[in-house]
């Protein structure tokens, strides 16, 4: 994998620029759809590329180490193979997952014990372990296995958890480095940051990570329930000291207002299930706020879901016959509502980009701020 910077804002520390990979080059910013299961909820891999033009999605260890399991995906070459996807992936490490399962998990020195969502089947990931399921799962971009800490978080216990995850990645680092790639791609592994709110704690996590140079670095942890000032606040501490000639992946964000937020501190890469899940709520992110789809106000609106129709040609329906299909229950309002969701985040991370090489940035993201909090 190989990174470049194109172009820089003025006026803050945004980017733009390109990673080349294997499975193709990704301009960034970049907002990778999430495909938990090896699906982007609602939306056919066709759509994702020709109508939403993803440059990458993002895959879940954990949920596809569960089903279909490892042995359905070497058995079909990969990932890439399985789901008839020819453009980059990203697989995160099960962390986040391994987190969220609190009540069935143990966190030990060798790695985290856990039961399956599904059985209750008993299972044990490590950072050699993980290093191995995503070489079979074949992602061009995979993470390292971390602890992702909660919020609140008290200081004694972020300190420790920090200490176990620059452990853990000291030993992804040596499995990954000691394998090599199934499949006829290169791959290459991100470690990530993590420190909970406290500045001290990022700062330490993020120049151990720096000295790594690894091809990229992850930021998490910052997604988990802090205020919208707390994640700013870390993501440009941590910002200051990560390589500029790296990529810079925060993971889990956002909403997008956090995502232009984080780009204006020098994120380049984000993920979040927000489109897709609340879209499947009836919930629409538009360039002047957001809709709540099944409210009343829409039964009669015959307007378009976007005034930009040209943008948003493939699901610019009407509000009001939207809304009926959501109320039914249909599935087409969920296919409808997401593809929308997305088109509108794809326009976002491009138009972000458009504004840093045309040095409009800063004013232009301002001015989007301001309509993107609006409850429509």
């Amino acid at each position: 994998m190989k990174f470049k910077l194109t172009a820089k804002d003025l006026h803050t520390n945004a980017r733009a620029g390109e990673i080349n990979t294997d499975h193709g080059v990704i301009q960034t910013p970049v907002f990778m759809p999430v495909g938990t299961a090896g699906t982007v909820k609602a939306v056919h891999q066709r759509e994702l590329a020709e109508d939403i033009k993803a440059r990458i999605i993002l895959g879940n260890t954990y949920h596809l180490f569960m089903r279909p399991g490892l042995e359905i995906i070497h058995a079909a070459g990969g990932l890439h193979n399985f789901i008839g996807w020819d453009k980059p992936i990203l697989t995160d490490s099960g962390g986040y997952q391994v987190y969220s399962l609190s009540d069935v998990r143990k966190i030990r020195e060798d790695g985290v014990t856990f039961r399956s969502h599904i059985n209750g089947s008993k299972h044990l990931f490590t950072p050699e372990n993980v290093m191995d399921t995503q070489r079979v799962i074949g992602a061009d971009i995979i993470m390292a296995f971390d602890e992702c800490t909660p919020y609140p978080c008290e200081y004694g216990y972020a300190k420790r958890s920090i200490d176990l995850t620059h452990r853990w990645l000291k030993r992804c680092c040596n499995q990954f480095d000691s394998t090599q790639p199934l499949y006829s791609h290169s791959q290459t592994m991100f470690p990530i940051v993590q420190g909970s709110i406290y500045k001290d704690l990022r700062k330490q996590s993020a120049e151990i990570i720096a000295s790594y140079e690894r091809d990229g670095n992850a930021i998490g942890g910052l997604s988990v329930g802090e205020p919208a000032e707390e994640m700013y606040a870390m993501t440009e501490v941590v910002c200051e000291i990560l390589p500029e000639n790296k990529p810079r992946y925060l993971m889990g964000v956002g909403t997008p207002v956090n995502i232009l937020e984080n780009i204006a501190l020098g994120i380049d890469m984000f993920d979040c299930v927000m489109p897709t899940r609340n879209a499947r709520n009836g919930m629409l992110f538009t360039k002047n706020g957001v809709i709540n789809i099944r409210n009343d106000k829409w039964k009669d609106d015959f307007s378009a879901i976007e005034e930009d129709s040209d943008l948003f040609a493939d699901t610019n329906y009407s509000k009001a016959y939207l809304r009926h299909l959501v109320h039914s229950k249909e599935i087409l309002g969920a296919q409808i509502a997401t593809l929308h969701n997305l088109h509108f985040y794809m326009w976002l991370v491009n138009e972000a980009r458009q504004k840093i090489i045309s040095g409009e940035f800063y004013a232009w993201k301002n001015t989007m701020i301001s309509r993107l909090a609006q409850r429509l």
